[in-house]
């Protein structure tokens, strides 16, 4: 009689440790989903208020000398990813997509197609 039991018992731990697993990696799929959408959100405000602050205020003429010096102490503070063709990258996003309630919708739907295909 033991040995049902200590089957019984090995296939409910089996069973529960693959439930956990998969508790687990849902979680994780959907912290990484949060934390895509919320990069997209940055730089698209990145790009939008250095729109904002030098192409809308008609500093243009020496816009690229700003955005230039921007791009090398954000990349020393902060990594490559705000180098300056990043920056031209994430002000061509702000300036594609104007609305925020749109970038919004549109970072999680990208993120959500990325991680289910």
């Amino acid at each position: 009689m033991p040995k049902p039991i200590e089957i019984d018992q090995k296939n409910q731990m089996n069973s529960l440790y693959k439930e956990l697993c998969f508790l687990i990696e849902k979680s994780k799929q959907k912290t990484i989903m949060q934390a895509k959408s919320a990069v997209n959100m940055l730089f698209w405000q990145i790009g939008k208020r250095i729109n904002d602050e030098i192409l809308n205020n008609k500093r243009a003429e020496y816009g690229a000398q700003i955005i230039s010096k921007l791009a090398d102490k954000l990349s020393s503070e902060y990594g490559r990813s705000f180098e300056l063709r990043n920056l031209r990258r994430m002000m061509q996003f702000a300036d594609g997509f104007p609305d925020k309630k749109i970038v919004s919708t549109l970072s999680t739907q990208l993120t959500c197609n990325y991680m289910y295909s």
